[in-house]
């Protein structure tokens, strides 16, 4: 490596250490209320904003809920009566929460990262993806699906993770969730995301035989994630 090259090194590493270094992460034990998450990153996102709180990452689970994005259709939701249904602003269709599943809410000020709708989300894709290699997963991006999925051979795919995502005023809430070990069954209530073709189904890192904790899943996730948003 000659000089002009370590010399851009070092200061990519200065860049990169003041972007990530003020991160506030937050893991929550047990289940979380869905709309007391839901006000705390509307409290947050706004304190962001106006520079009086850090940007944060918030590992969390939710009791049994399915969320609705703005794109969401009523004829998606197979059984209404089975778990609370929210309607929230993030983009997308419907989506399940519950235990077993890693939510991870992110929210960063993209004015001093890279104000590019397009570049977060494929940014939180690209976090999923190296997260799930820690644990030599190969998730893959899939065209006109959102998510990452788990090719299953055959033609057969499943979804493992989920995202969604809102921006105000370039603040981003909202974020991922990775199937670590929920209970299946409960997607069966919906057509997840709108998607309803047989070959295409559900998974999660314990149903691909892998015996990973959430704290496995969190220090995959809080290891990858400087290489993820990286904006140069």
């Amino acid at each position: 490596m000659g000089l002009a090259d370590q010399a851009r090194l070092l200061h990519i590493n200065a860049i990169m250490s003041e972007l990530f270094s003020d991160i506030e992460w937050k893991a929550s034990p047990g289940l979380v209320d869905y709309e007391a998450a839901t006000a705390f990153m509307d409290d947050r996102a706004a304190q962001i904003r106006d520079g009086s709180a850090p940007e944060c990452v918030w590992f969390l689970e939710h009791g049994p809920l399915y969320t609705a994005g703005t794109s969401a259709r009523r004829e998606d939701l197979l059984e209404p009566e089975r778990f609370p249904v929210y309607d929230v602003g993030r983009g997308g269709q419907y989506t399940y929460h519950g235990p077993g599943q890693r939510i991870a809410y992110v929210m960063l000020d993209l004015k001093k990262r890279k104000p590019d709708v397009r570049w977060y989300v494929s940014a939180l894709e690209d976090w999923v993806i190296r997260a799930l290699a820690e644990f030599n997963v190969a998730g893959e991006r899939r065209e006109g699906r959102v998510g990452i999925w788990v090719d299953r051979g055959n033609g057969y795919e499943d979804k493992i993770a989920a995202i969604g995502v809102r921006l105000r005023k370039w603040v981003s809430f909202h974020g991922i969730a990775i199937n670590v070990e929920p209970d299946l069954s409960h997607f069966q209530g919906i057509v997840p995301c709108g998607i309803g073709d047989e070959r295409l189904g559900v998974t999660s890192l314990v149903d691909l035989g892998l015996p990973v904790t959430m704290h496995d899943l969190d220090a995959a996730l809080e290891k990858t994630f400087p290489d993820a948003f990286r904006t140069e």
